[in-house]
């Protein structure tokens, strides 16, 4: 994820601590993802016998944490138009985001699933013919925005976690209108009048109402961060835009704190709504106490970024520089981790998966095999990126696009 760190380097450094905190989100996914295995509501790769309702400590960290990634990809998606022209754009984008895409799905995607159909009883395929059979696919448009779907005797094909690395290649393709309109003269005064607009206490909040119903009418699902393929496409469009006038990254810094409280008020209320129950699926279902539910979800999803976004460039801000602002963060960390997000990013699952098939079961406490497999995985993560990836040419553009 934060894949906008390895499209467009620096180019999002202009919101300060975007690059730190996409790194963070990046970096968080590996204890995110180990939890699941012990998670009695999802349906993860690998999963314990001893598990618990984990819901509770997840859904304040999901509901801002992709939401992010794909407001940052926008603002990316921003500044790399508008320097580099429509045409040097797509080919970057497909550079960056179609071959990592295709490397991915082709030499890691099939092995968690392999691995949940290994720890069932009586499987014996072999790797090699579960991959042939993995990639027996068929075109579903009724599927849409993912088509490709397993054939009837194919062993389960999907996107897995590559799913992000998708939705972004098509919202990159998908928003060049937007950028090209955004470009234009009749788009910049637009734009200035939307920021006088949105220079009321609060205005800025209002897109949360058209994301809490899009979470309320067509539902969230739990394949993509338990979120709403026509929301993140709102959250990506909405990155290009606050890019494209710099009033609005004070607008966001202003209400910052707003924000975070509106967002804390709307996730109690769903955390209500969750608790009092209702008759069928929370992510899915039509009972009254359910849609509301996902609307304070939905919405609350806008008011959490605003307030990320908002805060960091509050920090950004000189307290002393009457409106100068600190450079963005430099550290030795972040020049690491930046171009480091997307390999990252593809590689993580798959070693989550492998290191959790292999402790899952040991005689250890529950809470030392999480740890365990939270330290064993981000450990070969790292030591793959760093000496697989990272020094060769070859695997930087398989992996990173680069």
């Amino acid at each position: 994820m934060a894949t906008a760190a390895a499209e467009t380097p620096g180019r999002v450094g202009r919101w300060p601590g975007l690059d730190l905190v996409r790194a963070v989100v990046v970096g968080g996914l590996i204890p995110f993802h180990a939890a699941l295995v012990f998670d009695a509501t999802d349906d993860f790769y690998v999963k314990s016998d001893r598990t618990a309702d984990l819901t509770p400590f997840a859904a304040p960290v999901v509901v801002a944490a992709m939401p992010l990634l794909f407001l940052a990809a926008g603002i990316g998606a921003w500044h790399s138009w508008r320097a580099r022209g429509a045409g040097n754009y797509v080919r970057r984008r497909l550079r960056r985001l179609l071959v990592p895409l295709v490397a991915g799905t082709v030499l890691l995607v099939p092995l968690p699933v392999w691995l949940r159909q290994r720890a069932g009883p009586g499987h014996g395929e072999s790797y090699a013919a579960f991959w042939r059979a993995f990639f027996r696919i068929r075109w579903d448009w009724a599927e849409f925005p993912f088509p490709l779907q397993p054939a009837a005797d194919g062993r389960g094909f999907e996107t897995g976690h590559l799913w992000f690395v998708y939705l972004l290649l098509l919202y990159s393709l998908a928003v060049l209108p937007l950028l090209g309109w955004l470009g234009s003269a009749r788009g910049g005064r637009t734009l200035r009048v939307l920021a006088d607009v949105t220079e009321g206490r609060g205005v800025v909040l209002l897109p949360a109402v058209l994301l809490g119903a899009i979470a309320a009418g067509l539902g969230l699902d739990e394949g993509i961060a338990a979120g709403n393929a026509l929301g993140y496409l709102f959250f990506f469009g909405a990155g290009a835009i606050l890019a494209a006038d710099p009033r609005f990254q004070e607008l966001v810094r202003r209400d910052a704190g707003l924000a975070g409280v509106v967002a804390v008020t709307l996730l109690s209320v769903a955390g209500g709504a969750l608790l009092l129950g209702g008759d069928g699926d929370p992510l899915l279902g039509r009972d009254p106490v359910l849609v509301i539910g996902r609307a304070a979800y939905g919405a609350a999803g806008w008011c959490a970024v605003v307030a990320v976004i908002g805060g960091l460039a509050r920090r950004g801000t000189s307290a002393c520089g009457a409106g100068r602002e600190r450079p963005p963060a430099s550290g030795r960390f972040v020049r690491y981790a930046a171009p480091a997000v997307l390999p990252w990013y593809v590689l993580h699952q798959p070693v989550v998966v492998t290191v959790a098939y292999l402790v899952v079961g040991s005689p250890l406490h529950p809470t030392l095999e999480y740890l365990l497999i939270c330290t064993g995985s981000a450990a070969v993560t790292l030591l793959a990126y760093d000496l697989l990836v990272r020094r060769t040419a070859l695997t930087r553009a398989l992996f990173a696009g680069a």
